[in-house]
Parts: C-alpha cells; sequence; structure tokens
C-alpha cells in the first residue's frame, strides 16, 4: 500500500439505544389480533440484530454483513409495521448534532449511509498495488455511490446534514472520481493505450475539479475536512498532468512531435504547480484531526508527485532535444491543442443489484417476522393458489385424456386380448396359457371365504331344524287344546246340568285363531323353502366344481382344448414356406409389444412429471415476494405470470409425453392392421375364436351359478331369521296356552271336587236326565248365546269403544240356569276365576323371502293355505272389512309383529281390541281370520311369499 493515492472515506453515524419490542407488541395485538407473547423471540432477535449492526461494529466485511441482515429485515418489518413508531436517535456524521425521528424511513436512510460509509472505507483500505485488491476497491467505491444514490433519490425532507441533497449528492460525486481513479491506476498497471489512459485521466480531472468547484459552497459552513478541499484540488492537477503526459505519448506515436512537446510543457507546468500543493499539504496534515484520511497522506501524496514532476521534466528534455536535432516539428500554442476526449468509466451501482445478489441475500437470512402474514398477503397467496391449482388441474386433466385414449385405442383394437392369440400362431400351438379367467378366480376366493365361514349345507341344516320345532310345537299346542275341550265337555256329560263350567269354544276362538295364523305362515315359509332349495340344487355342481381342484380341467374340457392340440394352423399355401410365415407374425408381435413397452413407459414418465409437478407446486410459496411487493399497485398479474413460468419445464414435458404416445398409437395401429391381414386369414383364427366363444359361455354359466349362490345365502339368512321369529312368537303362544289351560284345569277340579261333595251328602244317585220339552222359538240372539258366541255379538246399547260390563256365563238351551251367585257350602269352596285382562292376538312374522326379485313371478310359489270363513261377523269386523289398510310411507307395507297376549279371560265378555285388517297386505300371507280368496282369484293371483321388513315386536300386556 505503500506510495499509492490517498483516498476519501466517508465518517459515520453514531446512534443511541432503541426500544423496538413495545411498539411491535402492540402493534400484533392491534392490528393482527395474535397474542403478543408468540413473538417475544422475534422481537429480541431484532433488537440484537440492530445492536449488532450499529453499536461498536468496525468498517470491515464482518460490519457490511451485519448492517446488510439489519437492513433486510427493516424493509420487511416495514410492509408490517408501516405505521410503527419508535423514537430513533442518530447523530450527524459531520456536525455530531443528534437528531431524533419517529419514522422507520430515518432508521433506514441512516442504515443505508452506514452501509456506504462502510464501503468507501473497505475500498479505501484496500492495497491497489495487487489486481484483486483493485477491483474491490472499484467495485466497493461504486456501491458507496450506488447507497447514497438511493438516499437521495428515495428519502426526501432529510432532518439532518449529511443526509441532506446537497451533502448526498457532493458525496456522490467524490466517490465516483475516485472509482475512476483507480480505475486509471488498473488501466496504467495493466500498460493499456496511452490515448485511452490520457482519457480516464482527463475523465478524473474533470471529476476532481468539479467537486473543487463544488465544495467551495460549502466553504465557511464546517461540515467537511478542509483537508479533503486541498486534497480533491491538488489531484485535479494531478490527474489533468497526467492526461497531458499520456496524451504526448500518443502524440510522438502518431508523429506529433510539436504536439507532443507543447503537452510535456503544460503536463510539467500542471506537475509543479500539484507539487507546491501537495508540500504544503503534507507540511500541515495532521492524522488525528482528518481520520477519514489515510495516516500517511501528506507524505505519499508529496513523493508521488514529486516523481511524477521528475518524469515530466525528463521527458521534456529528452523531446525538445530529439525535435532540435531531428524532427524541428512547429510547437502550436497550448490553447490550439485539441481537447483530450474524456471516458466515464464509473457508475453508481444499484442497490438492488447489491441486494440480489446470493450472498447477500445469504447474509440476511430468513424473515425474523416470517409467521406474520399480513390479510392482504394472505388473500394475493390464495389468488396464487388458485392460479397454481388450476395449472395443475389442466395437466392432471391432458394427462387422463391421454390415458383414456390410449385405453380405448388398444381397448378398440382389442390388441391386450388377442396379441396371445397371434404370439401363440407364431409358436404353433397354445402352450402354458392360464385356462381360468381372473375374474373366474376372484368368484372363487369370494365363494371359498364364505363357505370356510359357514356352509350352504349348514345354514339349511339349521333351518330345517328351526322349522321342525316350531312345527312340532304348534302340533302340541293344537293337540292340548283339543284334549282340555274334551274334558270339559265329558264333565258336562256327566254332570248334566250341574256343570256350569264354560265351554272352551268361546274363551279360546282367539287361541286357536293365533295358531291357525301361525300355522299357515308356516306352511307358506315352506314353499319359499322349496324354492330355495330348488335355486340351490341348480346352482350346487358349479358351485362344487369351482371350489374343487377340478376348475381348470373343466375349462380346458368346455373349451375343447388339450395340451398339445394345434388350434391355430396357418392357411399356408404350397407357394409360400410355413415357417417364413409364422417368423413373419412374429416380427409383427415383436414390434407391437417393443411399442406397448414404450407407451408403458411413456405413461410412467407421464406420472412421475405429473407428482413432480405436484410437488414444485405444494412447496412454492410466493408469500414473501408478495409481501416486498405490497407497495406496488397491480403487480399481483406480472408477478403470478412471472412466476408461473418456472412450471414451463413440467408443461413442456407432458406435452412431450402425449405427442410421442400419439405416434406411439399410430405406429401400433398400422402394425397390428398388417398382422390381422397376415395371420387373420386361416381356419386356427376361426378355432381360436370358436375356443374363446365357448369359453365365455362357460364363465357366463359359472356366473350365473355364483348369483344364483348368493341368492340363496340371502334367502337363507332371511328365513333363519323368519324361523326365529316365528320360534319367539310360538313361545309366546305356548305360554298363554299353559297359563289357560291350567287356569281351567284348577277351576274344573274344583267344580268336580264340589258337585261330589254335594252328591255324597245327599246319597241319592242321580236320576238320568229327564227329556227336556221342546224349547220355544228362540231369537237369533238366544241362538247365538246358545252357541257361546254371546260375548262376540254388540248389544243395541253397548258403547261405540267395546267396553261393556261383564255377563254372567249363560247355559246352553234346555237347561235350567245355574244359580247367578251360588252360596258357599262348608267344604265346597270354588277358586276365583283368573283375571279378565284384554288379549291382543299376535300376528305371525312376514314372509323371509318376499325382497327376492327372482321369487316374483316363480313358477315354484304355492298360494297360502286359506282359512275358512266365520259363520259369525261382527259388525265391527264388517266395518273393518269395508276399510281397507293403507300402510303408512314411514312403516313397513307388511302388518307389523303383534304385541304379547295378556292372560285369556273366562268370561263371555268380547275382547277389546278388534280383529285384525280383512286386507291382505301386497307381498305377504292373509291376514288371520280373512276368508280365502275365490278360486278365479286364486288362479290368477301370483302368491310371493313372505316379505321380510323389521323384526317383530313382543307382544305387549296390560
Amino acid at each position: 500500500m505503500a506510495n499509492q493515492s490517498p483516498t476519501i472515506s466517508i465518517p459515520k453515524k453514531t446512534t443511541e439505544e432503541v426500544d423496538w419490542t413495545g411498539p411491535i407488541r402492540s402493534l400484533i395485538a392491534q392490528s393482527y389480533g395474535e397474542s403478543p407473547d408468540n413473538y417475544a423471540g422475534e422481537c429480541a432477535s431484532l433488537q440484537r440484530c440492530r445492536q449488532d449492526a450499529v453499536r461498536g461494529a468496525g468498517s470491515d466485511i464482518t460490519a457490511r454483513d451485519l448492517l446488510y441482515k439489519y437492513f433486510g429485515q427493516l424493509e420487511l418489518l416495514e410492509l408490517r409495521f408501516s405505521e410503527i413508531r419508535v423514537n430513533f436517535c442518530w447523530h450527524d456524521a459531520f456536525t455530531n448534532k443528534a437528531i431524533t425521528q419517529t419514522s422507520i424511513a430515518y432508521e433506514k436512510a441512516s442504515i443505508l449511509f452506514q452501509i456506504a460509509s462502510t464501503h468507501s472505507s473497505i475500498a479505501a483500505s484496500q492495497n491497489r498495488s495487487d489486481p484483486e485488491g483493485l477491483k474491490r476497491s472499484f467495485y466497493y467505491f461504486k456501491t458507496c455511490a450506488g447507497m447514497l444514490t438511493y438516499i437521495n433519490e428515495n428519502f426526501l425532507h432529510a432532518p439532518s446534514t449529511d443526509l441532506s441533497r446537497e451533502v448526498i449528492k457532493f458525496l456522490v460525486n467524490i466517490i465516483l472520481a475516485q472509482a475512476t481513479e483507480v480505475f486509471f491506476e488498473k488501466c496504467t498497471e495493466e500498460k493499456k493505450g496511452s490515448a485511452l489512459v490520457a482519457k480516464v485521466g482527463a475523465q478524473t480531472a474533470s471529476m476532481y475539479a468539479t467537486v473543487a468547484e463544488e465544495a467551495k459552497e460549502f466553504l465557511g459552513k464546517g461540515i467537511f475536512d478542509r483537508n479533503w478541499i486541498t486534497l480533491i484540488q491538488i489531484k485535479a492537477k494531478y490527474f489533468a498532468s497526467l492526461a497531458q503526459y499520456y496524451r504526448s505519448q500518443a502524440d510522438t506515436t502518431a508523429g506529433k512531435h510539436g504536439d507532443c512537446l507543447v503537452r510535456l510543457g503544460l503536463a510539467e507546468t500542471l506537475a509543479r504547480e500539484a507539487s507546491r500543493s501537495a508540500s504544503t499539504f503534507a507540511a500541515s496534515f495532521v492524522p488525528n484531526i482528518s481520520p477519514t484520511l489515510p495516516a500517511d497522506a501528506g507524505p505519499t501524496l508529496q513523493d508521488r508527485l514529486k516523481a511524477h514532476l521528475s518524469l515530466c521534466t525528463d521527458r521534456k528534455n529528452e523531446a525538445t532535444r530529439e525535435n532540435d536535432l531531428i524532427y524541428n516539428a512547429i510547437q502550436p500554442s497550448p490553447d490550439s491543442l485539441p481537447t483530450i476526449d474524456k471516458l466515464s468509466v464509473a457508475a453508481p451501482i444499484p442497490i438492488q443489484e447489491v441486494y440480489g445478489h446470493p450472498d447477500v441475500q445469504k447474509t440476511i437470512g430468513p424473515d425474523i417476522f416470517i409467521r406474520l402474514i399480513p390479510l392482504s398477503v394472505h388473500e394475493s397467496a390464495s389468488v396464487y393458489s388458485e392460479e397454481k391449482a388450476k395449472l395443475v388441474r389442466g395437466e392432471v386433466e391432458n394427462a387422463e385424456l391421454a390415458e383414456v385414449e390410449a385405453k380405448s385405442v388398444l381397448d378398440g383394437m382389442g390388441i391386450r386380448e388377442g396379441l396371445s392369440r397371434f404370439r401363440a400362431i407364431a409358436e404353433g400351438e397354445v402352450v402354458g396359457q392360464d385356462e381360468i379367467p381372473l375374474e373366474v378366480r376372484q368368484w372363487k376366493e369370494s365363494i371359498s371365504s364364505l363357505e370356510a365361514r359357514e356352509p350352504v349345507e349348514s345354514i339349511f341344516s339349521q333351518l330345517h331344524g328351526l322349522k321342525d320345532n316350531v312345527k312340532r310345537e304348534l302340533e302340541t299346542l293344537e293337540r292340548d287344546l283339543e284334549m282340555e275341550s274334551r274334558e270339559c265337555e265329558s264333565m258336562r256329560v256327566k254332570y248334566d246340568h250341574r256343570w256350569i263350567q264354560e265351554p272352551s269354544s268361546g274363551l279360546t276362538k282367539n287361541l286357536r285363531s293365533d295358531l291357525k295364523s301361525h300355522l299357515s305362515a308356516l306352511d307358506a315359509a315352506g314353499a319359499s323353502d322349496q324354492q330355495v332349495q330348488y335355486l340351490w340344487d341348480s346352482a350346487r355342481n358349479d358351485i362344487r366344481t369351482m371350489l374343487s381342484p377340478e376348475l381348470e380341467a373343466t375349462f380346458r374340457a368346455s373349451t375343447g382344448g388339450q395340451a398339445n392340440q394345434d388350434l391355430l394352423d396357418l392357411n399356408v399355401g404350397s407357394q409360400v414356406d410355413e415357417t417364413q410365415e409364422r417368423n413373419r407374425i412374429a416380427g409383427f408381435v415383436a414390434e407391437i409389444e417393443e411399442w406397448l413397452g414404450r407407451l408403458n413407459k411413456i405413461a410412467r414418465e407421464r406420472n412421475e412429471v405429473l407428482k413432480d409437478l405436484k410437488e414444485k407446486v405444494q412447496t412454492d410459496d410466493v408469500s414473501h415476494l408478495l409481501l416486498l411487493n405490497r407497495r406496488g399497485s397491480n403487480v399481483e398479474p406480472t408477478l403470478f405470470a412471472a412466476e408461473l413460468e418456472k412450471f414451463q419445464p413440467y408443461q413442456q414435458r407432458l406435452a412431450a409425453t402425449v405427442q410421442h404416445q400419439q405416434l406411439g398409437l399410430e405406429e401400433i395401429t398400422k402394425l397390428w392392421k398388417g398382422l390381422k391381414e397376415t395371420a387373420g386369414r386361416g381356419s386356427g383364427a376361426k378355432k381360436w375364436d370358436e375356443r374363446e366363444r365357448k369359453k365365455k359361455e362357460t364363465i357366463t354359466r359359472f356366473g350365473q351359478s355364483r348369483e344364483n349362490y348368493l341368492e340363496v345365502r340371502d334367502g337363507l339368512a332371511k328365513g333363519l331369521q323368519f324361523y326365529r321369529d316365528l320360534t319367539e312368537l310360538t313361545s309366546t303362544l305356548r305360554g298363554n296356552i299353559r297359563s289357560f289351560l291350567s287356569g281351567r284345569t284348577v277351576e274344573r277340579e274344583a267344580l268336580v271336587a264340589k258337585l261330589d261333595s254335594e252328591m255324597r251328602a245327599s246319597d241319592v244317585s242321580p236320576p238320568p236326565p229327564a227329556r227336556p220339552p221342546p224349547p220355544p222359538q228362540a231369537s237369533l240372539e238366544s241362538r247365538f248365546q246358545a252357541l257361546g258366541l254371546q260375548q262376540n255379538l254388540p248389544s243395541a246399547s253397548s258403547p261405540p269403544n267395546w267396553q261393556h260390563t261383564p255377563q254372567q256365563p249363560t247355559l246352553p238351551s234346555g237347561l235350567p240356569p245355574a244359580p247367578s251367585q251360588p252360596p258357599p257350602t262348608p267344604g265346597s269352596w270354588l277358586p276365583p276365576p283368573p283375571p279378565q285382562l284384554p288379549y291382543s292376538p299376535p300376528q305371525p312374522p312376514q314372509d323371509p323371502y318376499a325382497n327376492l326379485g327372482l321369487f316374483g313371478q316363480s313358477s315354484f310359489s304355492t298360494p297360502p293355505p286359506s282359512q275358512p270363513p266365520s259363520s259369525v261377523t261382527s259388525p265391527q269386523s264388517q266395518q273393518q272389512q269395508q276399510q281397507p289398510y293403507y300402510p303408512s310411507q314411514s312403516q313397513s307395507p307388511f302388518p307389523p309383529p303383534p304385541s304379547l297376549p295378556q292372560q285369556y279371560s273366562y268370561s263371555q265378555q268380547s275382547s277389546p281390541f278388534p280383529p285384525p285388517p280383512q286386507q291382505q297386505p301386497p307381498g305377504g300371507y292373509p291376514p288371520y281370520g280373512q276368508p280365502p280368496p275365490p278360486p278365479q282369484q286364486q288362479q290368477q293371483q301370483q302368491y310371493s311369499t313372505y316379505q321380510y321388513g323389521q323384526p317383530p315386536q313382543q307382544p305387549q300386556y296390560r
């Protein structure tokens, strides 16, 4: 660094401590509605970043990086908190006056001034005798000028002197003059042409002269160091002398010896003036007073000027002697000499270029408040996300369309299925083909899993067991009722008129009706069982074959294939060699397979590119860019278009796959056409087609058997549920009948004991019953009374709700009436009859198979057994028969399960419940007690089996 020209560096500003935390926390709570405590770490990081940048930092690369980082964070912070107000106190770099402002713009301008000062110091401290140091010095002088220019262009109404427009402009001119000076040194170091060096020197002298004129405006204001002005004036004369000197060298080369001699005289004069000023400057220079200048600035500048003056004097004397002896050129006047052209070589480097460098971005690091995104940025990011989604959807649709197109073309020509056929033709025989189709193997696996869990035969066994148990139980109950009725009537014959127990026929009417209904439902369900059994018998053999190891042999036998059978005979004439024909077919097959492999590779590549595109779109985030461009107006469309361009390589690759696929399909179509024309003419092709037809027929047969199998399992499941429900209802009916029989037995035994005791007390055998007189003409009511049906006839005065007072039992006509209340006698005690509770007859469960559509028109359905018509029908029943039954939409279209019956009463009062509706529900058996339809209607009616709807409810008692 010895003997290099001294340069000026800009002094730094100083500052006081600043509190960022309080204002930021307030804005987070007010503007963003979030908890400030969630961003305590970010606030501390920003506070520490400022302290590192402005407190104690030097003027080297480390200081530059810290200032870069802090200014970058300030830019991002202003985009989020543009309205923030913090007290920033900075001291003027020249006057040291403290200035306090609350605007973040003042903080940014001050930091930029610090960056410019650091750059000027780095440039001035470089060793310019080294080429790399020379380059760094030139670069940092230009970046320093760029920072200062940005301040002048973007920050108006500066509150301090150092940031005023005049001062900043003056500093920019000094820095650019020094940058031009460094470039002049680079040219002389690299020994560039004298004319070029003269132009750069003239530009440097001109810039220093301009700055010296501008410095006169600041004289007396105490802003700049006076040594700056002296140094600038010396350099203006010094570089003017250098420009004349190098131009004289160019004139000598051009043969202008007179011009050369005059320019050397001018260079000597300027150098002598500059040398005298440098001597004065060196004598008065004090390094401590001018810290922005090198400590050896005075002596160094003096030595350089002395050397240059000596060089100019020697060269002038030599040129004069040569001209006198050799050239005798006329010397023109100095004013008539051509002006030396100036070459501008130094321009400010914009701040955008500085901060756009990857190293600077890496130095700045991530945004401290990256988690805090303004709402407007969120909205813009959502718009951009929708644009990305549109792009991805478009590419996905194109890819799917290409796949569908390829599949439709190949399937339309039948290439994938027919290629094996032609391959076999080329090989001469069918060997090693898989006879069992994929769908049949899938059917086999599903049926095997079902059979392993519960075989159909086992379900049939359960069904028959439940059915037999229910039938046996119902027959037993019917027999018990008959035995009780015969026992009562035998006692009536034995004791004649003294037997006052009510006949069983009227009391068991409802029980017998329920019993008959259950038997009818059982018979109807038996017909459905037969249909299911028939369906299973039709599918059993195929299902067993499908589950057996003989399935493959079955397919082979059905298609007429054998292990060594040659189904593919070529129609080859005597003139054509069979081997050549087969080779030709094999060539077609190999080419088609190769193109199919290419299509598969194209499809895989398209899927991979599409996957990469989706991942790229998913990870793409432009929130940072939107935040940086938040101040601009209508920048989103341009920004979005620029950002979406990075997905164009993926789109181009996808489009290329579609084009390659189209070419492949065209080639495959051409090859397939040629293959069919070559190999599709012989009898072997016809045999193959016949074989495939038989194979499809076998597949269809197994498919139908599978459908029947599933229908059988569905029907059996419903049948099992039906018989379970019927078993539950039968159990309830059994309890009611057992209770009735028990009560009747107790009553009968008590009455027999009473009558026997009376007969023993009288010791008189009962006389034979006398022939009763002919009864008078009885009315219809008395006849009903005699038949024990009085309780079913409503009286004229009975209330409409079918509730009336219980009456005494009426004896058959011809017998003397029994006393209404026989007095209790000693030794004879009759237990009171059981409590009379109303009974609601249960209804049988619904048909378990009616949902099976294949039974709807089956020829195996049997009409349900009809119920004999009742000889007497109550008015209430007639009224209900006239009103058809319409089920509501919210319930099953079939009769609901009945409620559990109560204890049966022994009185003659009628049941408080009306008989069930007389309309036959659709798809089921007729309700209990309804007469069967006429024979003609029975022949025309299609009987469907039992509809299995809602599960039966338990009967209710009250």
